[in-house]
């Protein structure tokens, strides 16, 4: 039975205003938080469906974050290969001019000349860095450049001409997710982009007899290939041909050693895994190549060269003389290295549309999920100010009503 005393008013009063206080803090914390759902109590079946949209959200403005960087690093790359393919086309007008016919030896030595300062510029632009410092030809190994120039003397040139570009390998393309499972490689490393002619291996070392000691796997141009304890050289070259590595595998009649052979211009990368050496008991590589640069056996033969070898063949048979060469061989090599340019040019400017379109829709789905999260989750500031208001003069009465019914204390008899 609840005891009547003095003191009863007056717990009561402050009991209800406690609980008139608690609902304005309430209101005003979802006021000042933009959201009705502080707890989950206060409407369960929103808050899930509120998390829900939260991790799409995040998501998608991961996604959007992703494609924003990858449109803009194809533009960068775009542009770069599309100032290598205007300075190809200038090689190649100079090398028609030069295989003419009506031009003097020393005609040809300025063009030869001119020629060796374009393919400085090659270099240069094969080993451009982006906005934030990175190669754009390196792939995952952004802090190395992929090619290196090296100086020497050409007959007829003199001294400090570039005599040899050396291809110094390039790491496994990066990959951004555009989308719940969907990626798109951001690089094209320079053994794709410089390349001129469809690069062959040989190995001399008869493989007849050849079988794999255990199970293990290779790596042809970065696909992992599963390889099995006993399979035979004509089981490998079914397996690499099965694969979507972009190369052709076959047994060379003359040697019966392990051949491969690209599909399209590109420096072939091949790689045994951590702890196998298959493809070095068949004479291709002398071990995995450091960084991505080519480690050829002794006994393999190799053939295809990039577009560097095919610029400075035609400049020095420009220094030679050689209008014959320039006109055939010379125009021939040029072309196939602007034939492949021109493919990875457009294979750039297909993943830059991609992701232009991508970025476009997730720029319109953002905005949807917001707006559904906010039709779970939002306040409406009308009905909230109205409460607000309402709780605010139901407190202030009940203020004025407890200081005129409470009883007075001993502490108003002292004032």
């Amino acid at each position: 039975m609840r005891r009547v005393s003095t003191d009863m008013s007056n717990n009561d009063m402050q009991y209800y205003l406690r609980r008139q206080e608690e609902g304005l803090n309430n209101i005003q914390a979802k006021i000042a938080g933009q959201s009705r759902i502080r707890e989950l109590r206060d409407d369960p079946l929103a808050a899930s469906h509120a998390v829900r949209y939260q991790s799409y959200l995040a998501r998608l403005e991961r996604f959007e974050t992703n494609t924003y960087f990858a449109r803009e690093h194809f533009k960068i790359t775009y542009d770069y290969m599309n100032e290598a393919n205007t300075v190809l086309q200038r090689v190649r007008d100079l090398a028609v001019q030069g295989a003419h016919g009506t031009y003097a030896p020393d005609d040809l030595k300025i063009m030869a000349g001119e020629i060796n300062e374009l393919l400085k510029e090659l270099a240069s632009i094969s080993n451009a860095q982006g906005p934030d410092g990175k190669q754009l030809f390196a792939g995952d190994r952004a802090l190395s450049e992929p090619f290196r120039i090296v100086e020497g003397t050409v007959e007829g040139g003199g001294e400090n001409m570039v005599v040899r570009v050396e291809y110094r390998g390039a790491g496994a393309a990066r990959r951004a997710e555009m989308s719940d499972g969907a990626y798109t490689e951001l690089d094209i490393s320079g053994g794709e982009a410089f390349w001129a002619e469809k690069m062959q291996v040989i190995s001399s070392l008869d493989a007849s007899e050849y079988r794999v000691a255990a199970d293990t796997s290779i790596f042809v141009d970065g696909v992992e290939i599963p390889l099995s304890m006993g399979d035979t050289v004509q089981a490998i070259i079914a397996k690499v041909n099965d694969s979507p590595a972009p190369v052709k595998a076959y047994q060379d009649p003359q040697s019966r050693g392990l051949a491969l052979e690209g599909t399209n211009a590109h420096l072939i990368r091949l790689e045994d895994r951590q702890g196998s050496q298959v493809l070095q008991d068949l004479g291709i590589i002398r071990g995995n190549p450091e960084g991505g640069a080519p480690n050829w056996s002794d006994n393999a033969r190799t053939a295809g060269g990039s577009m560097f070898d095919m610029v400075i063949r035609l400049r020095d048979a420009l220094y030679r003389g050689d209008q014959e060469f320039a006109g055939s061989l010379g125009i021939g090599g040029i072309d196939l290295a602007l034939g492949n340019l021109n493919a990875r040019i457009s294979e750039i400017g297909s993943r830059e549309e991609r992701a232009e379109m991508t970025w476009q829709r997730l720029n319109q789905e953002i905005p949807d999920v917001t707006a559904q999260l906010d039709r779970e989750m939002g306040i409406n500031l009308v009905d909230a100010a109205t409460e607000l208001g309402m709780l605010d003069l139901a407190h202030r009465a009940a203020l004025q009503t407890a200081a005129k019914v409470l009883p007075q204390t001993l502490l108003d008899f002292l004032r």
